[in-house]
């Protein structure tokens, strides 16, 4: 058996001010062949796993581009193009293979290509027609119609935050594995849930509702049942939540599988859409807690869906309350981090934090600091995998304690305050640039977390995003779009 491995991916945010480029692969990672000779990080995890895998069962393992960049806007035709085709001309010098695994997204756009993954996986298709094709897909996906078509296999994350990217590795190893060798034969159907919102599996409803999910799998034909809650900050015509089912042989089994459980998704559409606190509100509600550390998250300024990082609404609230006793971060501001190594550790200088990117990150802050810390090599746990945090520095100013690095990422873990040496649980306040990825490292030292619906690239007002390609016929727009 010969199996052919590949990663492309990044999470396209039409509306946030920065391209993604070569230089934002470059910075994530990029591997022409060789990313199972690296350590395993976030993104090319399931290349390793399928490597593994394969090697123990004396399979042939053709391993080819594995390319990843930090979620922004849509990516250069160019770049899109040239990793494409590296795909393409690796999978044709192979002589094609009997299983294609890829680690993709599910949401990324190029100048030109509305579609990247089922462009891709169509390409791959054209070259290995009878290949058993199949997509490792982050949940905050578009579920395309040439995804579902062209690929024989597609598997999402369950959980957000996605600390379970190495057991959907392996499940989709096992159906793959199990088609090629004849054991099934997967067919997929999707249904469309109309509707817009997070939906975070750490609380209930969703935690019962995965739980339920996967207690489904196995039993009576049905191989594979997954939740691709859309990008909602992804302007595409088919964004938004879709239920999708793989079953045994059985189309027929598949739709109704996946309508079943869109159709019980919906229905706790209500309990799931929950409004998040704007600034005052939310620093109200932390000053008025009995203990610390409270963990605010400042959502609308999240690498992780194509935010810049360096926004400095949320701080300077807390600065002009005088809520002191505050760690924050990560800021991405590489023109900072270069000032103050250059500055050394225990100097003192005057610092312009932030707002460099546009509207969206506010105004700069002009800050007194003293440079507690430098650090390069730094990573932060994300489930079980590490991510990298590049040159990271910690600043403090007047009782804050800043975190500012130049690799953009979102922060998961305390591992991003702690490694540089701030103890969190000396501290009242920890403020942390992410939506909900946060909750996994945070929760077990956080006294009481609060979302902050901040000004940002990725305002959690589902209602009101600007589209363009998608039409406003989803909840919670409109109360029953099924009506």
């Amino acid at each position: 058996m010969k199996l052919f491995i590949a990663g492309l991916s990044t999470e396209t945010n039409s509306f946030s001010p920065l391209p993604t480029g070569m230089a934002s692969f470059e910075e994530a990672t990029i591997h022409h062949g060789n990313a199972t000779q690296d350590a395993p990080m976030y993104w090319t995890a399931p290349l390793h796993i399928w490597r593994e895998k394969a090697e123990a069962l004396g399979w042939q393992v053709v391993e080819s581009l594995s390319a990843h960049a930090q979620p922004s806007g849509p990516t250069v035709r160019s770049v899109y193009e040239g990793f494409r085709d590296e795909i393409i001309a690796d999978l044709k010098a192979a002589g094609g293979a009997d299983i294609v695994l890829l680690a993709l997204h599910g949401a990324m756009i190029a100048d030109g290509y509305d579609d990247c993954e089922g462009d891709l996986i169509a390409h791959l298709r054209s070259v290995a027609p009878e290949a058993v094709i199949g997509g490792l897909l982050d949940p905050h996906s578009n579920l395309t119609e040439k995804m579902l078509t062209q690929a024989t296999l597609l598997v999402a994350f369950k959980e957000y935050p996605h600390v379970d990217v190495p057991e959907r590795a392996a499940d989709l190893f096992r159906l793959a594995a199990a088609t090629a060798d004849g054991e099934i034969a997967p067919v997929m159907r999707e249904w469309d849930c109309r509707m817009i919102i997070a939906m975070p599996t750490t609380t209930q409803p969703m935690r019962g509702f995965v739980d339920e999910m996967m207690a489904r799998e196995g039993q009576d034909g049905i191989l594979s049942l997954s939740v691709a809650h859309g990008f909602p900050w992804s302007d595409h015509e088919r964004t938004g939540t879709r239920t999708f089912a793989i079953c045994d042989g059985d189309a027929d089994q598949a739709a109704a599988e996946a309508e079943a459980l869109g159709r019980k998704l919906f229905a706790l559409r209500h309990e799931l859409w929950r409004r998040m606190p704007d600034i005052d509100t939310a620093l109200d509600m932390a000053e008025a807690a009995p203990e610390g550390p409270v963990v605010l998250a400042d959502m609308s300024d999240n690498a992780g869906g194509g935010a810049p990082a360096d926004a400095t609404f949320l701080l300077r609230a807390m600065m002009e309350r005088g809520m002191t006793g505050t760690a924050t971060g990560v800021f991405w501001d590489p023109i900072a981090v270069r000032i103050c190594k250059e500055a050394g550790e225990g100097a003192t200088l005057q610092l312009r934090l932030g707002g460099k990117c546009g509207p969206m990150s506010g105004d700069p802050l002009d800050l007194t600091v003293t440079v507690k810390k430098v650090a390069s090599g730094l990573t932060q746990r994300f489930g079980k995998l590490d991510a990298l945090l590049g040159q990271t520095v910690w600043v403090e100013s007047d009782g804050f304690d800043i975190v500012i690095n130049d690799l953009r990422s979102q922060t998961f873990h305390p591992d991003a305050f702690e490694k540089l040496g701030i103890d969190l649980s000396q501290r009242r306040y920890v403020c942390v640039k992410s939506s909900n990825h946060y909750q996994a490292g945070f929760n077990p030292i956080a006294a009481k977390m609060i979302g902050v619906a901040t000004p940002g690239s990725i305002t959690p007002d589902f209602p009101n995003i600007p589209y363009v390609h998608r039409a406003k016929t989803y909840f919670p727009v409109i109360e029953d779009p099924f009506a």
